[in-house]
């Protein structure tokens, strides 16, 4: 199968909200167009599974607003257990991605970049060092939001684009997860590796009873 090629043009950052809280309107009524209509994915095949069968869908999403307090979202990642969120504004538009990664500017301790999404915690054979650093990163959080450390303009997917161009972009950028985008830049769902692996499973199993 050939290498993917993925388009250089970033989605346009919107404008961040004053609110920063979690609760948000309810969304408009969402269409499917065609995949061409959006920047930065993955052409979709003709046929097999895509994107859509296997999604997290909004409803079960956690997201947060570049306006949000970096103490709340770190809260939120722990609480739900995740290790990124994507922002958005009262419309939910796609505005950037964040990790814990990225809140704590865990690189100014690690030497590593945010790009791979490294677990906010250290590994166990780490050293006590690193970890009186994390404690002391987390007490400068007073007062900062999402938007000064997300990242703007992720990669992202449609519900139409084909699973296995998905989870081979996932491979590749060895991203935790991808964003899923309408064709207006609306947030629609988000694909994550446990998806993948899900619907590995899920069609193995279905292969297995149809043999």
């Amino acid at each position: 199968m050939s290498s993917i090629t993925l388009p250089i043009t970033r989605l346009p950052l919107l404008n961040p909200t004053s609110s920063s809280s979690f609760s948000l309107p309810p969304p408009p009524p969402l269409s499917n167009p065609p995949l061409s209509d959006v920047n930065n994915s993955v052409p979709v095949k003709n046929g097999g599974y895509t994107v859509g069968d296997f999604m997290t869908g909004r409803q079960h999403l956690h997201v947060v607003k570049p306006s949000t307090s970096v103490d709340d979202a770190l809260e939120l990642l722990v609480e739900k257990k995740v290790t990124g969120l994507p922002v958005i504004d009262d419309d939910w538009n796609l505005v950037g991605v964040v990790s814990d990664y990225d809140l704590l500017a865990l690189d100014s301790i690690s030497g590593r970049s945010s790009q791979n999404d490294t677990n906010m915690f250290p590994n166990v054979d780490s050293s006590w060092k690193t970890f009186n650093e994390l404690q002391k990163l987390i007490s400068k959080t007073h007062g900062q939001v999402v938007g000064d450390f997300m990242t703007p303009s992720p990669l992202v997917v449609r519900g139409s684009t084909n699973l296995e161009d998905a989870a081979r972009l996932l491979l590749e950028t060895k991203f935790r997860r991808l964003p899923v985008v309408d064709s207006d830049g609306k947030l629609i769902g988000i694909l994550t590796r446990g998806n993948v692996v899900r619907a590995a499973l899920q069609i193995k199993r279905e292969t297995e009873n149809s043999t």
